[in-house]
């Protein structure tokens, strides 16, 4: 598509509108990704090497913003932050003053305010990694550190970070991807980033061959990130210098440390999650009245109707992917298993750009049989339906179910595959009567993930849907961009309260996973890369 002629889009665009797109989406990636890495390492150091007041409840509270999406935090922000908003709105009453020219208050909608937002609600998928590493470092190493006269700072910088680089990388490249797909936070903060840029110009400028032209370029973000986390990893597994695993040394912060250490864990859910929770809740009490009409409900049906689909969908192709891959050595499935690790870092409007044309051509060749065989015409039957929105949720979230089914299948012995085909089972019997049963907590687990990021994604669905088509997050979307904020807040809520269930789960994983978290001293060995892999 990018090939086909724009007309003059493309050189306004080049000339006008792209460097200054680029630049800003360079600045946003950057500065997300240093709050990203300081906050979700800084957290997940602490909670873990330490004991101090709250500790046990950060522990899980610090994934909670996880389940606050990056369209939901902006608009909340704006709310209290803007001009009429509640915050300047208290201190023009407090001292008197009656207008801004009378007072500096920084600008909430702007780049840095982006920056800071989006940076507030991603920052735990490095705390994910992050923690997930540092509680499999092994005990020696940290031991054989402070007993050469390292202090616990120059434990953390020498040793446990270092052995950290590849989840830490990890988590960053996810924090990246989130932050290239967004579209509803740049917007209301009124940053013309890449994705909005590629909104715009088939949207607005009727151009989609100028907006496939610029998702090219989008694209080579995605590789760029890609190829970053891969040589920031360099090819190197971090073992463990024992078989044998004994808990890790807790050093107790008491006085103004302990204050210190809670606060520094408390601040990031009071930015993430407390505060934007607060302006929701708030609004939705407020306009309960509203927000429970018919609008509402329709919405809410659509998102659920897509999001069970696509995460049944997914559950099947997983389960294919999953399984062949297990019992065959077959290049052609070895490679297909990996394609959908490369569809999850595709941003959802450059997806949904890559979707339209073909289905819309699967659409015209059915009508052209129709009109010729029947003389009726069949009209749009994917490209124009909800049908589509289902195929890009799927292909986007697959390597979520992906590896939440290989991960259930890693732990099943192929003692019970060789057993089975002994007693002459074949290869499908055995997935139906012996591997489906087991892998029950694993496929609900990948449902229910691929369901709620479904439910939550917002740049896809603006693109594909049908006309007078609303799901929660486009109806969201539409209101905020309206400045009828208080709306918004009921189906915002709804979101946020449903995707908080992966959120919890992800905890529980995370709490079991950890090495003598029985109360065993020892256990067996693991590579951070095989500790973190349900995660992924």
């Amino acid at each position: 598509m990018a090939l086909h002629s724009s007309g003059d889009t493309w050189p306004h665009l080049i000339e006008n509108v792209l460097p200054d797109a680029v630049r800003r989406t360079l600045i946003l990636m950057v500065g997300v990704a240093i709050i990203a890495l300081v906050t979700g390492t800084g957290t997940a150091w602490l909670v873990t090497m330490y004991r101090f007041p709250g500790r046990g409840l950060f522990q899980w509270l610090l994934l909670l913003p996880l389940a606050m999406p990056t369209y939901i935090i902006a608009f909340c922000y704006i709310e209290l932050f803007d001009y009429s908003g509640e915050i300047q709105t208290a201190l023009r009453i407090i001292f008197g003053w009656q207008n801004a020219r009378d007072y500096w208050f920084p600008d909430i909608r702007s780049l840095g305010g982006a920056v800071f937002v989006m940076g507030a609600v991603l920052y735990p998928y490095v705390y994910i990694t992050a923690r997930a590493s540092f509680v499999a470092q092994s005990v020696c190493v940290i031991e054989a550190s402070r007993t050469l006269g390292r202090s616990a700072s120059e434990t953390f910088w020498q040793i446990a970070l270092p052995l950290a680089r590849p989840a830490l990388a990890a988590g960053t490249a996810l924090a990246l991807m989130e932050t290239l797909n967004d579209i509803g936070a740049v917007e209301f903060f009124g940053v013309q980033t890449l994705t909005v840029t590629v909104y715009d110009t088939w949207l607005d400028r009727g151009s989609l061959a100028g907006a496939a032209q610029i998702s090219c370029v989008m694209l080579f973000f995605v590789l760029a990130v890609l190829g970053l986390e891969r040589a920031l990893r360099s090819g190197k597994r971090f073992h463990h210098t024992t078989g044998k695993y004994r808990d890790l040394p807790e050093e107790l912060l008491s006085g103004a440390k302990g204050i210190l250490a809670t606060a520094a864990c408390a601040l990031p859910i009071l930015v993430g999650f407390i505060l934007p929770t607060y302006v929701l809740a708030r609004d939705a009490m407020v306009h309960l009245s509203f927000g429970l009409t018919g609008d509402f409900w329709r919405a809410a049906l659509h998102s659920l109707v897509l999001s069970v689909a696509a995460a049944v969908l997914a559950v099947i192709f997983a389960i294919v992917l999953a399984y062949g891959r297990r019992q065959t050595h077959s290049k052609l499935v070895q490679i297909a298993s990996f394609v959908p690790a490369v569809s999850y870092a595709v941003p959802g409007t450059v997806l949904a750009i890559g979707l339209l044309i073909p289905l819309a051509g699967l659409d015209n060749k059915i009508d052209d049989v129709a009109r010729s065989l029947f003389g009726v015409s069949t009209g749009l039957i994917f490209s124009g339906t909800a049908f589509a929105i289902v195929v890009a949720y799927t292909i986007r979230f697959l390597a979520a179910s992906l590896g939440s089914v290989e991960a259930g299948l890693s732990k099943i012995t192929r003692n019970i595959d060789s057993a089975g085909r002994t007693l002459g089972a074949s290869v499908t019997e055995m997935l139906w009567s012996v591997h489906l049963p087991l892998l029950r907590p694993a496929l609900g687990g990948a449902a229910l993930i691929v369901f709620v990021d479904s439910m939550k994604e917002l740049p896809a669905t603006l693109l594909l849907r049908p006309f007078n088509f609303d799901t929660l997050a486009t109806q969201v979307f539409t209101l905020a961009s309206l400045y009828r904020y208080e709306e918004a807040g009921l189906s915002a809520l709804t979101i946020v309260l449903v995707s908080l269930a992966p959120v919890l789960l992800l905890h529980g994983f995370i709490a079991t996973s950890r090495p003598g978290f029985s109360g065993s001293r020892g256990g067996s060995a693991k590579t951070h890369e095989e500790l973190a892999l349900p995660i992924s």
